[in-house]
């Protein structure tokens, strides 16, 4: 089953992404592995490639880039992002999947998802736990270089704009697992459903907060054994898989805990965000000076509007193009959200349907000429 993860970074170090890509590291603390000389240890087996760094390294070109347009100055800024495109185990012994065709599918993909960015696309032949499946590193300077075509996840103009910084947005992660899945597909390799939560969804941080855990705990029985007494416990759990273990073998947790119970405190809670919702802002003071004033209206122009409908999808013209289920899931979900938005818009402005908008459109136009007309009867009388 491939999975599809993102991490954004605040490093101004792009050398620092490169090292992690081609030296082992520590799984928990992510410093360099060191021999016993003290010497970094490189990764064997791997594969990297650059893409729109015009021969120079990664880094270098970056920083280049980002001095050119003046971006990724401050500290708080994104440089860089990074997607990890991870396969199933079995795909090697199963489907064929070498080191060499998943470089091959990582470069496409970055390629075709993430173009007029610098990257780097680095593709391992295992992970920290050993479980011997490959995956794709993709990391890109969030800066954009080129100018490109608006692609399906973009929202705004500034998407697809020399200069201006790629956005992950929930929309786009959910395009990118869907992409994934059509390669998958197309690839004949193992695939779950990225789209929708599985019934045990484990974060990131959950995921390494087990492994650490069970590290310290298997420390911990070491030094029990060492003396000759028994461990305690042999297997860690965190507090969410205690909570999900509870809930599951808890044949009744009380009166208050029953179904009425838990819909009834739902219901009330969301009435009491409604009403907080409905409360009236306080007025806002004249502001301190005409700078405040200025500032707040460049705010308020620039601020990106969230409930703007974006184009639709054809899914037909998709289909035959080769895309596959994942895509077609995605775009399905898509377009129906879109209707939604424009049927909303619809009906804040008291018209039921499109065609009755045009109706009114229609209405409006001919009175207008009708007016239009008698003044001009008027005029030359």
């Amino acid at each position: 089953m491939a999975t599809f993860k993102h991490i954004s970074s605040k490093n101004a170090d792009y050398g620092a992404a490169e090292q992690y890509l081609t030296f082992e590291h520590d799984e928990f603390t992510m410093k360099p592995t060191l021999d016993k000389n003290g010497q970094i240890v490189p990764r064997t087996g791997y594969l990297i490639s650059s893409l729109n760094c015009n021969g120079e390294d990664f880094a270098i070109a970056c920083m280049r880039s980002n001095l050119k347009y003046g971006k990724n100055q401050r500290k708080e800024d994104v440089k860089s992002h990074h997607y990890i495109i991870s396969f199933d185990p079995r795909d090697a012994q199963d489907n064929g999947l070498t080191v060499d065709r998943a470089q091959q599918l990582g470069e496409q993909f970055c390629k075709e998802h993430f173009p007029g960015h610098q990257a780097l696309v680095c593709t391992h032949p295992d992970r920290h736990n050993h479980s011997g499946n490959i995956h794709v590193h993709i990391v890109i300077n969030s800066l954009r270089i080129a100018e490109v075509p608006l692609l399906p996840y973009m929202e705004r103009p500034a998407d697809t704009r020399e200069g201006c910084k790629h956005r992950c947005t929930d929309a786009a992660m959910e395009y990118f697992k869907a992409e994934v899945m059509e390669m998958c597909h197309r690839e004949n390799l193992y695939q779950i459903d990225l789209l929708n939560g599985s019934k045990n969804r484990v974060t990131e941080r959950e995921y390494w907060a087990k492994r650490k855990g069970q590290a310290a705990l298997d420390k911990e029985n070491a030094s029990l054994a060492a003396t000759g007494e028994p461990p305690k416990l042999t297997k860690f759990e965190t507090d969410k898989e205690k909570l999900r273990r509870t809930i599951r073998t808890a044949r009744r947790l009380g009166d208050d805990f029953d179904r009425a119970a838990v819909l009834e405190a739902l219901a009330i809670n969301a009435q009491n965000a409604a009403r907080t919702a409905e409360k009236p802002a306080p007025k806002e003071e004249y502001p301190r000076s005409i700078k405040d004033r200025l500032q707040r209206n460049k705010a308020a122009i620039n601020a990106p509007k969230q409930d703007g409908v974006q184009r639709m999808v054809d899914i037909a013209a998709k289909r035959a193009e080769g895309k596959g289920k994942g895509y077609e899931k995605w775009a399905t979900l898509h377009n129906l959200k879109q209707m939604a938005a424009t049927m909303s818009i619809y009906e804040e402005s008291g018209f039921s349907s499109p065609e009755e908008l045009e109706a009114a459109l229609a209405a409006a136009s001919a009175e207008l000429n009708s007016v239009h007309a008698e003044l001009k009867t008027v005029y030359t009388a």
